[in-house]
């Protein structure tokens, strides 16, 4: 058993739980006509459900990448692909806690170098702060050796609905989207939302734009699984989640893309804190990172980090 521990970081109205393994938000609930509202999935049984992924999130087509002429070869854990890092990535490490107080955490994580399969020893900074009606992580991270960097957070949210999120209303400020194969791996291409079941640019309810995707084959084995590039820089809204009776969340973030996936897969293995199992499209997935096989992609934005470098990425989930 892999040692591990949680921080409690909470106020009147919002309240967070922090898991060192994996750097994991574990429990995330706001307080709603003085009851506390749980808005994710929680579950440490998982490897990736509320924790940090990384090295690199998301997948690289046959774990291979290349810097500057170097080729690499990562661990490949969903063959013939690399998935969140290698067979033990980010998300399966103890984090080391660096600093904490009523309403902060920050935590540390030193990769060395060929830690599965990547270059150069990564040093990983994760800080978790509670605000009024928000919480926000940031990340940073610097290096001695080239290296590709693209870490995240995986939440499952579901704002409180059960069993599924049939009814959630999601929006997506993302006008096009990553095309893929079947295994999860873009073509290159970049797409347009228009007009197909993946277009979240009004409020759509999950049901009916999966309902469309379907129908037009648009779906990954079934699920809603698929990388949306948001355009502009800097922190904006990046996808907003409305429950039926209001309470909506919004994610905000400095990333390129957002990685949005309905947990088709889940099947019942997993359970909540209630012992409530988590059935087929229990949360949704939000992931705010780099396109997925973005090393591969010139297209898709570099990933490359450099010794003197500081790598750094924000994401806020702002209640209301």
């Amino acid at each position: 058993m892999v040692p591990m521990s949680e921080i409690e970081l909470a106020n009147g109205a919002l309240s967070a739980t922090v898991n060192t393994l994996g750097a994991t938000l574990q429990r995330l609930r706001v307080k709603r006509d003085g009851a506390w509202r749980d808005l994710a999935l929680s579950s440490m049984e998982d490897n990736y459900m509320g924790r940090t992924v990384g090295r690199f999130a998301n997948r690289l087509a046959k774990g291979r990448f290349g810097i500057d002429g170097h080729h690499y070869q990562a661990s490949v854990n969903e063959p013939p692909n690399t998935l969140h890092g290698g067979v033990r990535g980010f998300s399966s490490h103890e984090w080391d806690v660096v600093a904490g107080s009523a309403d902060a955490v920050a935590l540390r994580l030193v990769s060395p170098d060929g830690d599965q399969g990547f270059p150069g020893r990564l040093e990983a900074a994760a800080v978790f702060t509670l605000g009024v009606n928000a919480l926000t992580l940031s990340y940073a991270a610097t290096c001695d050796a080239p290296t590709i960097v693209n870490l995240t957070l995986h939440p499952y949210f579901h704002l409180g609905l059960a069993p599924n999120v049939d009814d959630l209303l999601v929006t997506i400020d993302a006008e096009t989207y990553a095309p893929m194969h079947a295994d999860g791996i873009p073509t290159g291409e970049v797409a347009p939302v228009a007009g197909t079941g993946l277009d979240f640019t009004s409020p759509r309810r999950v049901a009916d734009a999966r309902q469309a995707m379907l129908a037009q084959h648009l779906d990954r084995g079934g699920a809603l699984d698929h990388n949306f590039f948001v355009a502009g820089d800097g922190m904006r809204q990046m996808v907003r989640l409305t429950a039926p009776d209001g309470l909506a969340l919004s994610i905000i973030s400095d990333a390129p893309a957002v990685q949005i996936y309905d947990a088709a897969g889940f099947d019942g293995h997993l359970a909540g804190p209630d012992g409530t199992p988590y059935g087929a499209h229990a949360g949704l997935a939000v992931e705010p990172q780099s396109p997925p096989d973005a090393p591969n992609h010139p297209g898709f934005g570099d990933t490359v980090l450099r010794p003197g470098q500081t790598w750094s990425r924000t994401l806020s989930f702002v209640i209301a």
